[in-house]
């Protein structure tokens, strides 16, 4: 009898731990607590380890066939001048802003959700309440809704913010906050929009963005800079006023942004945090993706990160002998392998975000310059160091199907 797994989490981490579970030979539900899939999302992309992965998935044609059509970064000022342009590089192992693979973020989760074996069951709208670790192996997890299942291994692969991983772990996690909020959401499309990413900074350590998508819209984006996490608590209607003091008088087409995000339906707001965990598993749970390594945009590489994890975490439990002690030894090799990855890419050059925000009218105009000259060494290390993502020059460790 197959092995039982449950994966809390149904995005890009959990649907590529149940694509790689399931084809090693465990039987695998996956655990999401909104009521259906979650759709549209804003952009990101696959590099270095993680398409390495996902080409051993036979994904990376579906994944191209979803491209969102960016041909570049651009650089502008308040009336929309290009101050600097950077295109897509298609060599192996871009390091650029705009990947080779840039793909919306339900757009892979459905990509690899749609590939996973038909054995996956998908339970959503539940969540787990409380994990006892059983003698001999194995979990007993309760559910919301006051159901009670015993599993064999489970897989938090939920956000930064996961509840399951405070249920098992507690105040292990730390976070590490970046003084950074970003909102998104999806809004309309103009004759006059193009296929670039294009980014605007301004004073007050603002920042505002417009992503191509492949459905006909455009993602917006908003950044700033506050000492604490202002925007928490606040409710739709609230949230949409805060954005609309802070950024008032930003220029470029922020005021379009502002009057998209008031009738968008996907409006997000997150307080960016890393995520440090000093071991990924305890007993027969262990941690993958945001739930145990969050790196945010910032970092850059997190969908990378969580499509590599999934294949390592299969690959060394497939190569187990099915026992506790088994587990405990696929788990270690599983953190060792995947740590040094994630410590490079939560290891930001110093100064950001803030050098990425400036908060004068001198400061826009030095980083603006600095864009102009972003061949030039300094820069561009800084550069490569947040846009590059997960980059390995180890093999991937072997799986054996089942």
């Amino acid at each position: 009898m197959s092995r039982r797994v449950l994966v809390t989490g149904g995005s890009i981490a959990g649907a590529a731990s149940a694509f790689w579970l399931a084809r090693v030979g465990f039987a695998v539900t996956v655990l999401e607590s909104a009521p259906a899939f979650r759709p549209g999302g804003q952009n990101i992309d696959v590099r270095a380890t993680g398409r390495e992965a996902l080409r051993r998935m036979g994904l990376e044609g579906a994944v191209r066939a979803r491209n969102t059509g960016e041909v570049g970064t651009r650089f502008v000022d308040g009336d929309g001048t290009v101050v600097s342009e950077f295109g897509v590089d298609t060599a192996e192992g871009s390091e650029g802003p705009t990947a080779e693979l840039e793909i919306l973020r339900g757009a892979l989760a459905q990509v690899v959700m749609d590939a996973c074996e038909d054995s996956v069951a998908w339970r959503y709208g539940d969540r787990v309440t409380a994990v006892t670790q059983r003698d001999g192996g194995g979990v007993e997890v309760s559910y919301e809704t006051g159901d009670d299942e015993t599993y064999d291994l489970l897989v938090v692969a939920e956000g930064v913010g996961s509840r399951t991983r405070e249920l098992v772990f507690g105040g292990e996690a730390q976070e590490r906050t970046l003084g950074m909020y970003s909102a998104y959401g999806t809004i309309p499309r103009t004759p006059g929009d193009d296929d670039f990413w294009n980014v605007f900074h301004a004073p007050g350590s603002r920042q505002a963005a417009l992503r191509p998508d492949d459905e006909g819209t455009i993602r917006a984006n908003l950044n700033f800079l506050a000492d604490s996490p202002v925007l928490d608590g606040l409710d739709d209607e609230q949230t949409r006023a805060a954005l609309r003091e802070r950024f008032a008088d930003a220029g470029w087409q922020v005021p379009r942004i502002l009057d998209g995000f008031d009738a968008a339906d996907d409006l997000y707001v997150d307080w960016l945090r890393q995520v440090r965990v000093p071991t990924w598993h305890r007993g027969s749970v262990v941690l993958t993706g945001d739930a145990a390594w969050c790196v945010t945009p910032i970092g850059g590489g997190g969908a990378s990160l969580a499509i590599a994890g999934a294949y390592v975490l299969a690959a060394y439990l497939s190569a187990a002998d099915g026992t506790p002690a088994g587990d405990e030894a696929a788990f270690t090799a599983y953190d060792a392998w995947m740590r040094p990855l994630v410590e490079d890419a939560q290891d930001l050059p110093r100064g950001v975000p803030r050098l990425a925000a400036p908060k004068t009218a001198l400061g826009v105009g030095a980083l603006r310059l600095a864009t102009k000259v972003a061949a030039s060494k300094p820069v561009k290390t800084v550069a490569q160091k947040v846009t590059g993502g997960p980059q390995s020059t180890r093999q991937l460790p072997d799986l054996v199907e089942a």
